[in-house]
């Protein structure tokens, strides 16, 4: 007799505890849930439907590659942020919900801004699945942006994310190392750049260290190579009221602070995530 949609679930929570992953019933739920397109309801209310054959030996595959380290969002090839579904590839990083902080933070000032100017534009460096870009651009429809990477493959994806969320129109993918091939200025430049220092790279779970693109996880040896590299360009592209936004390491404040402030910026905000770490570093021109 075919297993039942009830079955499979609890048939991966019991392999997912066996194999020490740490939270075995969410991964559990949302896998067969992505794998079957089911909602959450739709898992409970439809949990006595028999699988077919070709439906149980997909999720099984898929619970083979869970037990290999590979996150459950890369398994199923995309993952919700800010409300919108995101395809991912090799070289994206996968969202995370921290980083959702950063575009509130951000939105506050690009709202505020908004009052004043006519269309907004905003500069999303290392945009990756293009989240932050998407995010900011769907939340203010008079705005348009640029994601820019160093990564062709980012860049597809990212442009893909664009159309799939309706938002190709007002949003540009830019090959670029940095500022090299950047042009105009922007009300909002906002980065989530690899600031992990290089020798504790290896010490990372594998579901980061196997997965994620080394590149967007490597910050150089202090893991600050990147804030230095947008520091020494920014004030050349910022509007004279916008906003630099980042995405900053739990122990990197006053570094990353003292960095912009050597090239002519302030702080204006810094605000913590949900576990209570320095999360998110907002600048002005002094």
């Amino acid at each position: 007799m075919s297993s039942t949609v009830a079955d499979m679930l609890v048939e991966a929570r019991c392999r997912f505890t066996e194999a020490g992953i740490v939270d075995p019933a969410t991964d559990a739920r949302l896998l067969v849930a992505g794998l079957l397109k089911l909602s959450p309801t739709e898992l409970l209310t439809r949990s006595a439907e028999r699988l077919s054959p070709e439906q149980a030996e997909v999720i099984f595959k898929a619970l083979e590659r869970r037990l290999g380290h590979e996150p459950v969002h890369r398994i199923l090839g995309e993952r919700e942020f800010y409300g919108l579904p995101l395809r991912l590839s090799a070289e994206t990083l996968e969202p995370r919900p921290d980083t959702e902080i950063l575009v509130d933070t951000v939105l506050v000032y690009l709202e505020d801004l908004a009052k004043a100017q006519n269309r907004l534009h905003i500069l999303d460096m290392g945009t990756g699945t293009g989240a932050i870009c998407l995010a900011l651009l769907s939340e203010c429809p008079d705005a348009s942006g640029v994601g820019s990477d160093i990564s062709a493959d980012a860049l597809l994806t990212a442009r893909s994310n664009a159309e799939r969320n309706g938002l190709q129109d007002r949003f540009e993918a830019v090959q670029s190392n940095w500022f090299e091939d950047i042009q105009g200025s922007f009300h909002a430049i906002v980065s989530n750049p690899p600031y992990i220092a290089s020798n504790v790279i290896h010490d990372l779970a594998p579901e980061v260290t196997k997965f994620d693109p080394a590149a967007a996880l490597d910050g150089g040896p202090d893991g600050l190579d990147a804030y230095k590299a947008i520091a020494k360009d920014a004030a050349r592209f910022i509007r004279p009221d916008g906003v630099v936004g980042l995405e900053i390491g739990y122990d990197q404040r006053n570094d990353v602070t003292a960095i912009f402030e050597a090239k002519g910026f302030r702080c204006l905000k810094s605000v913590k995530d949900y576990g209570q770490n320095d999360r998110v570093l907002v600048f002005a021109l002094a």
